[in-house]
């Protein structure tokens, strides 16, 4: 198995599988690191997810790492939503289904 960031039970369940998880705690620089590999391991999970409630499932496990690194970088998922409320009044959403081909 190759060490990553696992959700906080996960050991818990292991143990009730009756194997023995070998964790550590990360420190702060250790854990930024793992967040982004994570983000990254979840990306690719949803960009192959088979349909549309595999795909919900890997947003789902994206979203819990956004909210994390969120913390991270000193904000919440307050400020978060209002930054992102900003910016969709300023730039627009994605609603419109807008692709950009060319600027002349």
């Amino acid at each position: 198995m190759t060490p990553k960031l696992v959700r906080d039970r996960i050991p818990d369940i292991i143990i009730a599988n009756g194997e023995h998880p070998i964790t550590r705690r990360l420190d702060d620089a250790a854990y930024h690191d793992a967040l982004r590999a994570k983000l990254r391991e979840e990306v690719d999970e949803y960009l192959g997810a088979p349909d549309d409630a595999a795909g919900v499932e890997e947003l789902v496990d994206i979203l819990e790492v956004i909210q994390a690194l969120t913390a991270v970088h000193g904000a919440n998922v307050e400020w978060l939503e209002m930054k992102r409320a900003e910016k969709a009044r300023e730039r627009g959403g994605f609603s419109e289904r807008v692709f950009l081909i060319d600027v002349e």
